[in-house]
Order: structure tokens, then C-alpha cells, then sequence
């Protein structure tokens, strides 16, 4: 069953997100941060549940004008099952609702099986831009 990705999912979210590979945690996925973007992002992240067991998960919000999906993760055990795509069908309907038509995801080079899984749902790898990053020191 997918669900609305509420803060009282956070502890289970973040033990799927430690047990899965390829995603990469850092201070912006503490608590307080997560429900700040998931209040400034009201219902487009989602959580799968199977039995009421926490089986997936992901995080998708906008800008106004591109979407964006971080950290789409399901359990090792449920794989192959359909969740992932679940997961990524709601977010873009949450996008289409919210008149986005474009949409990003962030995936490391290496991870060669994440890049494929997005490739077979039809999303292109872009070659002709590069994600450049720098820590925003706190006042």
C-alpha cells in the first residue's frame, strides 16, 4: 500500500534508507530537515507498506518548476514486486498535480543497477550537464 510519507514514518524510513545501497545520508537527512521539506512538499513523498511493515520509500518535492526524487529505496526482500515503480508513479502524479513537467533524479555514476532500473522506466541519463555542490556554512 502506498502512503503519504509522514514524519512519524521518519525512524523507519531512515533504517530502510541505512539498509539499502546506494543512497547517500548526510546532516540534510536528519528529523528536523526531513520535515521541513516534506511541509514545504505536502503530499509528494510516499511510503510503501506491506502488512503494515515498512517495505519502501521516497522523497519528491518541486521549485515551482522541475521536480525532484531523492532517495527511493525498497527493502532488499521486497524487490521485483512492483514497489519502487508504485513509489515513482505517485510522485509524478503529485508532480503532474502540481504542474510540473519535468522531473529530476539524482543517482551515483556507479550505481549501475539504479541507473539501469531508471532507464528501463524511461528516464534518460543526461551527459550534457553536471551537478556541482558547496556546503552552505550556518550563521
Amino acid at each position: 500500500m502506498i502512503l503519504p510519507f509522514d514524519i512519524t514514518d521518519y525512524d523507519e524510513v531512515l533504517s530502510l534508507w541505512k539498509r539499502c545501497e546506494g543512497i547517500g545520508l548526510s546532516g540534510a537527512d536528519e528529523r528536523a530537515n526531513i520535515l521541513v521539506y516534506l511541509e514545504r512538499n505536502p503530499g509528494s513523498s510516499f511510503v510503501a507498506r506491506a502488512d503494515g511493515v515498512l517495505v519502501g520509500a521516497v522523497l519528491c518535492g518541486h521549485d515551482g518548476r522541475r521536480g525532484f526524487i531523492h532517495h527511493l529505496a525498497v527493502d532488499p526482500t521486497w524487490r521485483r514486486r512492483g514497489i519502487g515503480t508504485a513509489l515513482v508513479e505517485a510522485c509524478v502524479s503529485s508532480l503532474r498535480s502540481n504542474g510540473i513537467q519535468k522531473c529530476h533524479v539524482s543517482v551515483y555514476h556507479e550505481n549501475e543497477g539504479a541507473v539501469g532500473w531508471w532507464r528501463r522506466r524511461g528516464w534518460v541519463l543526461r551527459t550534457d550537464i553536471a551537478v556541482m555542490s558547496a556546503e552552505i556554512e550556518s550563521v
